[in-house]
């Protein structure tokens, strides 16, 4: 059997068991109290109208019409009125009564000790049964003070009536009472129900997490607006703590997301560092362990020795600090100091500074000196780009048409607010494959050569992770005899107006 759910049903439902009730019991207690109720009532009644008789009688007044007012008492109570003296009927006020008393067909006489209703002070009241007519009395037979004998009966054939037509009546207005009040409880349900079903959506959002959505206080100040104030309380609180909560929890996804940062870059340095100082430790160690044992007792193979170890140890220093100075970037650890600076003074620069390698590979730079072109960047980050950006172009020229051409080209994209540094070698262009492998670290497409010309394999690594964190563009791609490498800059907010 399916529950009944719905508070405005088991409220019209708990008021029509109520009324119910209330009528069955109404019925059950007519039934058994009002035929007593109705007999003491009319046993106060006789009771009441022996004592104002026998009053007439004692009463010196004689211009009461004595008669008059029997007939008067007769009628207003519905009573039969007998009174006579050992000889005659002194009055009567229905002959049939007297005649039945006469004639012994109306017992006075109570037939049991349970019919007997009261009896005191020679006044008998009791119940008593009309065979002839086959109705029910109530009868008073006493002796007034005079000495006359006093009988007065009521019929209760009609208390039996009475209850009758009284349960019917109750079961009618029970009916009617039940429908009006289904109504009206239906209108005050839906009163009350509104603001319950509403609370309830409200708190089914509430566990999902749904904090939009509020209760509308009203002007009330009932248990179903307390509750309401308390319902949005607690889902302000409830959404301020998750926020909270949401709040630490990225904060802790972060601390978290960093550790691992931190993790992952101390093995990749542990990584890298083991793998590419393996070659100098071992050199210097078979260098350091042939001065020892005095492989070349001349001083010019142990000047040449020492210079070697000298030289790895400085390979190697320069390489760990590459290294750290690459995690830092890749990880988010570097902090740019970003200035305006001429782009044009600073390439000029490092074309000086390369000048003994350039004599060295006899190529020549075509560097058109240009009005100045200021950029906002860390100067010494994009030192860095241009110097790898020349080192390695000067590294891999060739001679094409009989010229080691080498050009550092700046173009400015006014409309992204960009300049665009290019710097071209004459010489092998990079295969596909390899134009996007040599970006990652320690990739060398000529392992010896490297080696020999002084390179550690990261330097354009340290370009990637310099142009990722501007996020700027950068790459390389071939020309027609040679390779071009490029990289763009934000133009001062001065050079973009």
């Amino acid at each position: 059997m399916q529950k009944i759910k719905s508070v405005r049903t088991k409220l019209f439902l708990t008021l029509v068991v109520t009324l119910v009730v209330i009528i069955v019991s109404l019925i059950i207690l007519n039934s058994v109290v009002l035929g007593s109720f109705y007999s003491y009532s009319k046993k106060q009644d006789l009771l009441k109208v022996y004592n104002t008789i026998n009053n007439y009688y004692n009463s010196e007044e004689t211009n009461v019409d004595l008669e008059l007012e029997l007939e008067k008492i007769s009628i207003r109570n519905n009573f039969d009125i007998l009174i006579k003296n050992d000889t005659y009927i002194i009055y009567s006020s229905d002959k049939n009564f007297s005649s039945r008393i006469n004639n012994k067909n109306l017992p006075i006489e109570p037939m049991n000790r349970d019919d007997v209703i009261y009896s005191k002070d020679g006044v008998v009241i009791h119940r008593s049964f009309d065979n002839k007519n086959g109705l029910n009395y109530i009868i008073l037979s006493s002796t007034l003070d005079n000495g006359n004998t006093l009988d007065i009966r009521v019929p209760i054939a009609s208390i039996e009536e009475s209850v009758r037509i009284s349960n019917k009546f109750l079961c009618i207005i029970g009916a009617f009472t039940i429908i009006i009040s289904g109504i009206i409880v239906s209108v005050i349900s839906r009163k009350f129900t509104k603001p319950i079903s509403e609370l309830n959506a409200i708190a089914k959002n509430i566990s999902k997490l749904d904090f939009s959505h509020k209760y509308r206080i009203t002007d009330t100040d009932d248990e179903i607006n307390e509750l309401g104030k308390s319902i949005n309380t607690m889902s302000d609180t409830m959404e301020t703590v998750i926020k909270q909560l949401k709040d630490s929890n990225i904060e802790l996804e972060k601390d978290i997301e960093e550790k691992s940062k931190i993790d992952e870059m101390r093995k990749q340095f542990i990584s890298d560092v083991s793998h590419e100082l393996k070659t100098p430790i071992a050199l210097i160690q078979g260098y350091a362990e042939g001065l020892i044992e005095n492989v070349n007792t001349d001083d010019e193979n142990r000047k040449f020795y020492a210079e070697v170890i000298l030289d790895e140890s400085n390979k190697m220093d320069i390489l760990v600090k590459q290294l750290l100075e690459l995690m830092k970037l890749e990880y988010g650890k570097r902090e740019f100091n970003n200035a305006k600076f001429n782009i044009i003074e600073l390439e000029k620069e490092v074309i000086r500074k390369s000048k003994v390698m350039l004599e060295e590979k006899k190529a020549k730079v075509e560097f058109k000196e240009e009005n100045p072109i200021y950029v906002y960047a860390d100067t010494f980050y994009i030192e860095q780009i241009v110097t790898n950006y020349l080192t390695n172009a000067i590294k891999h020229v060739k001679q094409v048409n009989g010229c080691k051409r080498i050009i550092v080209e700046n173009i400015i994209k006014q409309s992204e607010g960009k300049v665009r540094i290019n710097i071209y070698n004459t010489g092998e262009t990079i295969s596909e494959e390899n134009l996007n492998r040599i970006w990652n670290r320690f990739y060398k497409i000529d392992e010896s050569r490297n080696r020999n010309d002084g390179g550690t394999g990261i330097g354009l690594s340290l370009v990637k992770a310099i142009m990722n964190n501007y996020k700027n563009k950068f790459g390389a791609q071939n020309k027609e005899d040679g390779v071009e490498f490029y990289f763009e800059l934000d133009l001062d907010k001065e050079e973009k107006e």
